[in-house]
């Protein structure tokens, strides 16, 4: 019986051929590979965009520890004489402890105009991607220009209709014109298009659920990574808006983080040491939630790329 069983087996390796070692699969197929040089330029494109990105952050690294002496006479890229903690001493000595406050004001407008703008652009893109009623294509015009307008030509008309509404030097004159995004609602109208099955909602509403339920039930799970784009998308140019502020805030305690800086270098004589410390530690949130959320932001620039 082993005997048997021994030949039976070396019969069957014998006639089964071996297996080819299969790719890894996410290399793409063999016919559509890039070729060596492709690969060679793709690479030196790579590290030229890492080194484009980078480098000027340790730039501000090296500078954030040097005084204005050491900012002129020595060299850029490396480190001079240890003068982070007196930076850190001026700067909160110039912004008489304010500036964390600053910090703190900027993370309050860039969350919440995030929150309520991708909200708000998540439910025009999908009323517009799944809805047929009047004026459709007339709004989409109207998103479409708003891409192609520039965020400093409306500045000015704003401050004008917030001065009249007697909302200037409020928070709410940053956080409700941050929280409207052209750009939003057209990335949440692509991603309704490509992501939310018709089909799911014409069962939905034949078991009886109602447009609002579907919406907040069904629709946001499936616009789940969009959603963190677009909240990415808001909270960066919130976060880097300079202008607005500018015209709507004249308190010291209202400012975001850019305006604040901007104050110090416009002082005579700053000390540029302490400028660049704040700015180091002005970008330091954003680092924060890009390695944070940086997945999703992937799957959701990958879940509009298609539509399938």
């Amino acid at each position: 019986m082993t005997t048997t069983t021994l030949i039976a087996a070396e019969t069957a390796a014998t006639r089964s051929p071996r297996r080819r070692a299969l790719p890894p699969a996410d290399l793409p197929p063999r016919s559509i590979a890039p070729g060596p040089l492709a690969r060679v330029f793709g690479v030196i494109a790579l590290v030229v965009a890492m080194l484009y990105f980078l480098v000027p952050v340790f730039w501000l690294l090296v500078a954030s520890t040097k005084n204005n002496t050491d900012l002129t006479t020595t060299f850029g890229f490396w480190f001079a004489d240890w003068n982070l903690d007196t930076n850190y001493e001026s700067l909160m000595g110039w912004t008489q402890g304010l500036f964390w406050r600053w910090v703190g004001n900027s993370i309050l407008y860039s969350v919440s105009a995030g929150v309520v703008g991708t909200l708000v652009a998540v439910m025009a893109g999908y009323a517009i991607a799944k809805f047929t009623f009047p004026g459709r294509r007339i709004a989409v015009g109207v998103i479409m220009g708003g891409l192609l307008l520039p965020v400093a030509l409306l500045t000015v008309p704003l401050y004008i209709e917030f001065h009249a509404l007697g909302l200037t030097n409020t928070i709410w004159a940053i956080i409700i014109p941050s929280a409207v995004s052209p750009f939003g609602v057209f990335l949440g109208m692509v991603f309704a298009q490509s992501s939310v099955p018709t089909e799911l909602l014409e069962a939905a509403r034949i078991d009886g659920a109602g447009e609002i339920r579907i919406f907040f039930t069904i629709v946001l799970r499936l616009l789940g990574p969009a959603m963190v784009t677009i909240f990415l998308f808001i909270f960066v140019a919130t976060w880097n808006n300079f202008l607005l502020p500018l015209l709507m805030v004249s308190s010291a305690e209202l400012k975001p983080v850019t305006l604040g800086l901007y104050g110090m270098m416009s002082y005579f004589s700053p000390d540029k040491g302490a400028v660049m410390l704040g700015a180091l530690l002005g970008v330091v949130p954003l680092i924060i939630l890009f390695f944070t959320l940086q997945r999703y932001w992937r799957s959701g620039l990958t879940a509009g790329a298609v539509k399938g």
